[in-house]
């Protein structure tokens, strides 16, 4: 980790729940702020480490969000884009990191002290109400996560995962269909859905008439609706 010092109020303006913000709170907010480095697949945050007052969000690069059970296995609960913000209990609740985040490429971590953030929400409340939505959906994400373990056929998690980064990240339109804007490596994947890495590529050949799974985790979508036929068929 290198500690860089106060981020910038460009790399403050581009986290998603300061979106509009004034110039005059951006900049009250700097001295309050700082930006370190993580090289790839450095531990940004031990899962139960005792976080810091702040609110910490990835200004560049991708990190990786991982439980690890009691039997040792681990999961791939989720991926945080640049601009997104991580770790809610910090702001939110006992302090407690509920997960590993590891840097999955070389990034830039943005933190905000979390009585200068309170300040601001003073003047601008719909900042408050932008975080309470990012959590919420992050909720979301795990019941159903939660409840595809249980009750829905590998395929069929495989496919809502696929969808679900395509909504969050977009996707991009190539000559063989939509491409998602991030890419997802078969172990990610596989640890997402709870299966082993093996039968993930059995099920990527499965669908290949519909997706495309080329070198290094990029996936292309031929055909949305076929996609989600394959949720529907025995």
């Amino acid at each position: 980790m290198l500690i860089r010092g106060h981020s910038s109020i460009e790399q403050i303006a581009k986290i998603s729940v300061f979106l509009d913000l004034e110039t005059a709170q951006l900049e009250y907010l700097v001295p309050h702020s700082c930006i370190r480095d993580y090289q790839r697949n450095e531990i940004i945050v031990h899962e139960g480490d005792r976080l810091p007052p702040q609110l910490h969000a990835l200004s560049t690069g991708i990190l990786q969000i991982k439980k690890t059970a009691t039997n040792g296995k681990e999961t791939l609960v989720r991926l945080i884009p640049p601009g997104e913000i991580f770790a809610a209990p910090a702001i939110f609740g006992d302090g407690i990191s509920p997960a590993t985040v590891i840097a999955q490429v070389d990034s830039q971590v943005l933190t905000v002290e979390k009585e200068a953030l309170l300040e601001v929400i003073r003047h601008h409340p719909e900042i408050a109400l932008r975080i309470l939505s990012v959590f919420n959906q992050r909720l979301q994400q795990l019941h159903n996560t939660v409840h595809g373990l249980i009750s829905e056929r590998a395929i069929v998690r495989l496919v809502r995962v696929i969808q679900y980064y395509a909504h969050r990240d977009g996707t991009h339109t190539t000559v063989q269909g939509d491409c998602l804007n991030i890419n997802l490596p078969y172990y990610q994947i596989a640890r997402s859905i709870g299966i082993t890495y093996e039968e993930c590529v059995r099920l990527f050949k499965k669908i290949n008439q519909v997706v495309t799974y080329q070198r290094g985790g990029k996936i292309i979508v031929k055909n949305w609706q076929q996609l989600e036929k394959i949720t529907y068929s025995k």
